[in-house]
């Protein structure tokens, strides 16, 4: 049976059961704890913690999953994948234990024909929760399953929750048993290789506190509605009704490693020497080339950090692994192109978006490309001497040059080293990679307080329902405090001077979301005034109002009248707007790869981000984008807001945000004809209120990723505006028009720098003409010629080397030493250069270099034949002369021994 029958049977099943079927959601949801979606029930989260209402009382999908916990793992057993596929099946306080042992087995064990999976019923078997005796019940009358086929187990292995105070409950695990060619008898309990995982159905029924009850703490209450979360294995059952030894074999898997076969002429599973590594590395670019296609494909792109350093990690591998089976030519658009076609007929985004993917996986690749072999080579070179000297550990310092200089993420090396038997010093990475970052980042997720205590907003939510957002259309409106927290406690009444957050019944205050930022204004009630400077929204449909009580007492439950600062709104809506356009532009001139990356919508200003495999927008293409979006304000577009079913926005060409969860019914805001965008934000009414939009720059923020900044409405204006002076006064001081300013200038710039050139040249020829005079003027100290002078002020440091070798190749065979100093301001800077002869006698250019340096405020050094440095006592210079004469005659500055005369 194909694996994308297994899913359509799945999702059919459900369906035909009363769930509502709901798409996978992006591999990337706003969630702080995690970096990827790693389970079905990640998307439902806000129902199962009560932070928003269910909008089904049933839910079925096919979740795309990313786990990356164990990547060094992957390829060297044939059990761990990064990506897969969770099937599940969920119930929020509608049908419990019975019921999802019911659907579950029927559909494992009904026949193909009536689509089930037609698993044997004898070879089925499940475990419970250690004092489940329901669950056993349960299992023993709807299916029929003899006593010795259930087993018990503690909550290691059969209770869940969250990992934090919540829900959560005991769990069943139904197995199936591959024959005793497999391993023991016993079942589960003894073997989990033969007796194989494939469903795991979970009773979330109770309410757990600090400690878990997976570790025999018991629950300290039952959750008033008892819910269902189940998760079963796509890939695991696959292989099992595809008659396969493992993942690696399926029919969506295999055929990665066919391209792999293809490319390299070898054969996985070949055996023979060399065979058990090379199958590790098959195995390596079937799983990451899955991962990675599915990653970009929801918006992540290659970087050093977060998701974007496991992505650049995975893609790495397989670049790497793919060298190690002899092939040399780029991959990882090939790999790409399979997985696309294996994976589209469920992901049909995959086909939709497939050129930006590839555009991604070749830039990473040509840029990895460029660094690995040089890299390589280093680390064999380091990894050599620490053979030879006897370690066993590579020095953190090698390590993090590796990272920085060329790229190889620290697994990398970490794996090449293992190869070669050696250790890393990771403890000496990480802090020199903590002393080169030297900032902290301020997390996100604590503005919208994240899964910390959300009690207080979730009491709110639960007693007065949602927050009705009228920002749309109503800029003030008359609401009522619902909830007063200080603190993050409830409160009655916050006095003057206190910061609070308060809750409304209404608002038209926009909560910060979609790139936009929050609004600000106030509430003013009867005998106070609060300020509000943010709007946060900590749990689904709860906007949270942060300010401070500048007036009176503010008490809860009373009447406010809420008012959004209009000129800061309209701003931000302006910028919005221009978002939308700039973004249509860039697609229009780059392509669908040039796909939004993140944005930033703020009065008067935007910052779009977006990705951009082929690197640098070229100026002209900025200024034709820059042309067109304003053309649009000039059009006077109608600017239309509406909703629709996500289906048919998507039919119409909407765009949507990667990583953005969008529910069936979605908002479409549109600028004429010429952008069309899912969007929860706010806009103006017509393109004619932008004014106009200025582009200011281009750069690069990461790999493959782009940042155009650009300034909208009166702040445009007033940069023009500036622009404009500026260049009317160069006009003037040119006598030059507007337009032949870029040749006036570059002339005059290019006349400075051949004067710069020629002075440079008479200056360099003045001080050399001094070489001669200086020469005739060396003094004899105990037979060594010593010229120690200033030269004259400002001399560079080049031209001071170079008047110091003259003047001692005018020594001729004598033994000599030139010092010269040359003073810059209140800096110094001197050379000192020994002649042969001098040398000989054990004199050092070095060596001499301490024996004044304190004289003027300086430290230096070098060879000894030439040795250079600074200072900053220019005033000490004859004390320093004096100092190095000494030197001459008690010998200090001798490299060893002196010669005899």
């Amino acid at each position: 049976m194909e694996t994308h029958e297994i899913n359509r049977r799945f999702t059919d099943h459900f369906v035909k059961a009363g769930h509502t079927g709901v798409p996978s959601a992006s591999l990337i949801l706003d969630d702080p704890t995690l970096l990827f979606v790693n389970a079905g029930m990640v998307q439902f989260k806000p129902y199962f913690l009560g932070e928003a209402p269910p909008p089904y009382p049933r839910a079925t999908s096919i979740q795309k999953c990313v786990r990356t916990g164990d990547i060094e793992e992957v390829g060297k057993t044939t059990r761990h994948n990064t990506f897969f596929q969770m099937a599940g099946n969920f119930s929020f306080g509608d049908y419990f234990k019975a019921g999802a042992i019911e659907h579950a087995w029927n559909l494992v064990t009904g026949s193909q024909d009536a689509g089930g999976y037609g698993f044997d019923p004898d070879r089925i078997w499940v475990t419970v929760y250690q004092d489940d005796d329901e669950a056993i019940r349960l299992w023993q009358e709807i299916a029929g399953l003899p006593l010795e086929r259930i087993q018990r187990r503690d909550g290691r292995d059969n209770y869940w929750d969250m990992g934090v105070p919540g829900p959560g409950g005991p769990c069943s695990e139904i197995y199936y048993d591959r024959g005793p060619e497999h391993g023991k008898d016993g079942g589960p309990v003894v073997d989990e290789d033969r007796y194989l995982e494939i469903w795991n159905l979970v009773f979330m029924q109770d309410v757990r506190g600090e400690d878990s009850p997976k570790y025999g703490h018991p629950p300290i209450g039952e959750l008033p509605k008892k819910n269902i979360d189940t998760g079963m294995g796509i890939e695991r059952v696959a292989y099992l009704l595809q008659g396969v030894a493992n993942v690696y074999e399926t029919d969506l898997v295999r055929p990665v490693i066919a391209r792999a076969e293809e490319l390299s002429g070898l054969k996985y599973g070949a055996g023979g020497a060399g065979g058990a590594a090379n199958d590790v590395r098959f195995r390596v670019i079937a799983d990451h080339a899955r991962s990675g296609v599915m990653i970009i494909g929801d918006g992540v792109t290659p970087s050093n950090e977060a998701r974007g350093y496991v992505l650049r990690r995975l893609l790495r591998r397989i670049v790497r692994s793919t060298r190690l089976l002899g092939v040399h030519e780029p991959v990882l658009g090939a790999f790409a192109e399979v997985v696309r076609d294996e994976m589209s007929p469920s992901y049909p985004e995959l086909a939709t978006d497939f050129h930006r993917i590839s555009a991604v996986m070749r830039a990473e690749e040509e840029a990895f490309l460029q660094t690995l072999t040089s890299g390589e080579r280093i680390f064999d070179l380091a990894a050599k001497s620490v053979k030879r000297s006897g370690g066993v550990e590579l020095p953190g310092d090698q390590a993090f040059a590796l990272h920085d200089t060329y790229g190889f993420p620290i697994d990398l090396t970490l794996e090449m080293a293992a190869e070669q038997g050696l250790t890393v010093d990771q403890a000496g990475f990480r802090r020199l990679m903590d002393e080169q970052r030297n900032r902290a980042k301020a997390d996100a997720a604590s503005r919208k307080t994240g899964h910390g205590d959300l009690s207080a907003y979730r009491s709110v939510l639960d007693t007065h329902g949602s927050t009705e957002f009228l920002g749309y259309t109503d800029l003030a409106t008359e609401s009522r405090i619902v909830g007063l927290l200080v603190g993050g406690v409830s409160v009655p009444a916050a006095g003057a001077g206190q910061d609070v957050e308060v809750l409304l019944d209404r608002t038209p205050f926009y909560a910060e979301g979609g790139g936009q930022q929050a609004d600000s204004g106030e509430l003013r009630g009867d005998g106070f005034r609060i300020e509000i400077q943010d709007v946060q929204t900590p749990v689904p449909g709860l906007n949270v109002h942060r300010g401070r009580v500048v007036e009176g007492e503010a008490l809860l439950d009373v009447e406010v009248h809420a008012e959004v600062d209009v000129t800061r709104r309209q701003a931000i809506s302006r910028s919005h707007s221009a978002t939308h356009l700039v973004h249509a532009g860039m697609r229009r001139a780059l392509g669908d790869a040039a796909a939004q990356a993140g944005s930033l919508n703020a009065p008067g200003r935007l910052r779009f981000d977006f990705t951009s495999p082929a690197g640098a927008v070229p100026p002209s293409v900025l200024a034709d984008v820059e042309d067109e979006v304003n053309a649009v304000l000039l059009d006077d577009h109608e600017v239309r807001a509406f909703v629709t079913t996500l289906d048919e926005a998507r039919k119409m060409g909407a765009m949507a945000l990667f990583g953005e969860r969008y529910g069936d019914a979605v908002r479409v805001v549109e600028i004429g004809d010429y952008s069309r965008e899912l969007c929860g934000g706010t806009h103006v009414h017509r393109s004619g209120q932008l004014g106009v939009i200025k582009l200011l720059s281009e750069a690069s923020i990461g790999a493959g990723v782009r940042r155009v900044e650009a300034l909208v409405g009166l702040d445009a204006f007033r940069f023009l505006a500036k622009e404009h002076v500026l260049v009317s006064q160069l006009s003037e001081q040119f006598k030059a028009r507007p337009e032949e300013l870029p040749d006036r200038i570059g002339a005059v710039v290019e006349r400075l720098r051949d004067a710069e050139r020629e002075l440079e040249k008479v200056r360099a020829e003045a001080v050399l003409s001094s070489a001669g005079a200086l020469a005739d003027g060396a003094e004899d100290i105990d037979g060594v010629a010593l010229v120690a002078a200033a030269a004259p002020d400002g001399v560079p440091g080049n031209d001071l080397r170079a008047l110091a070798s003259d003047v001692r190749g005018r020594l001729g065979a004598r033994p000599g030493v030139v010092a010269l100093f040359s003073a810059t301001g209140d800096k110094l800077s001197f050379v000192v250069a020994t002649t042969e002869a001098a040398r000989g006698k054990g004199l050092a250019a070095g060596k001499l270099v301490p024996s004044f340096a304190a004289a003027i405020g300086g430290r230096g050094g070098g060879k000894p034949d030439l040795a250079q440095g600074g200072g900053t006592n220019p005033a000490g210079v004859p004390d320093a002369v004096a100092a190095l004469r000494a030197a001459l005659r008690d010998g200090s500055g001798a490299s060893g021994t002196r010669a005899s005369g």
